[in-house]
């Protein structure tokens, strides 16, 4: 008798995956443990050349990835990314829509329509464009893995983020009402929900007005992020990157219409 190998159902081996946001943080993380896992990768970024340099670093491994600019807000690019994918490596397995923007935090009375249209562009269309776009593929060919990122904001208030937390609301219904629609095609469809980690996606709440770090306005982020955790910890990029690289593989082949939350416990002590 041969112990169970605990990793064989995490092999990517011969799959594909399309990562919006794959130019920083979690969607580059995501990219490099999913080409770790062999999985070949396409990374769509607004930020073209944060994508390719990703790309490169990946395919320096020994792995495979190709970068292409997405504005996540414009249907025909995410169909350009899938596109992409087929082209490249003749497939589409799993579509991870982690571009997202927190915006401007306000209190409801503050925010502008601009404010509303930005993250409802962003956020919510564009992870429902995602979707939409790897269905194309996924319906036909009978399987595949779709994986949204919502926000650890779903569960707790916090004045500020209104129209940031009700976007993420969004997506996490959106996850829940796909995953009914498309089991019979065999495809997967599930979400994470991030506790606070810090990458340049909410930089810019911690900046200078030359947008450089602000020192103490990071060590109050930290601060208080590690206070509301049972942990008295903040995430990291890898800490979502695993649970993506998990509901990507056959791991996870049981697993649809659920939300998971690396959060360090937020939610309990909140």
């Amino acid at each position: 008798m041969s112990l169970i190998d605990p990793f064989a159902d995490y092999s990517m081996s011969g799959k594909v995956a399309v990562i919006t946001g794959g130019a920083s943080g979690l969607g580059a993380c995501s990219a490099e443990l999913l080409a770790g896992a062999g999985a070949a990768v396409v990374l769509g970024d607004v930020d073209e050349a944060g994508a390719e340099k990703h790309a490169a670093k990946i395919r320096e491994a020994g792995g495979r990835a190709v970068a292409q600019s997405c504005d996540v807000r414009r249907r025909s690019e995410h169909e350009a990314l899938v596109d992409l994918a087929v082209a490249e490596f003749g497939r589409l397995d799993v579509y991870a829509n982690v571009a997202g923007t927190m915006g401007n935090t306000k209190l409801v009375v503050d925010v502008e329509e601009a404010d509303l249209d930005l993250l409802y562009e962003i956020n919510q269309k564009g992870t429902y464009f995602g979707c939409q776009a790897a269905l194309r593929v996924m319906i036909p060919q009978g399987s595949g893995s779709i994986v949204n990122v919502s926000s650890a904001s779903i569960d707790y208030p916090m004045s500020n983020v209104s129209a940031y937390a009700m976007t993420k609301a969004a997506v996490a219904m959106l996850t829940q009402e796909l995953a009914m629609e498309v089991g019979q095609h065999g495809i997967r469809v599930n979400c994470i929900a991030p506790g606070q980690t810090p990458t340049n996606f909410n930089a810019a709440g911690r900046a200078l007005p030359d947008g450089s770090p602000d020192p103490e306005k990071w060590a109050m982020y930290r601060e208080r992020g590690a206070s509301m955790s049972p942990i008295g910890r903040l995430g990291e990029a890898i800490d979502q990157g695993h649970l993506v690289l998990y509901l990507a593989s056959e791991a996870a082949k049981f697993c649809t219409g659920a939300i998971f939350r690396a959060n360090g416990g937020v939610g309990i002590v909140w």
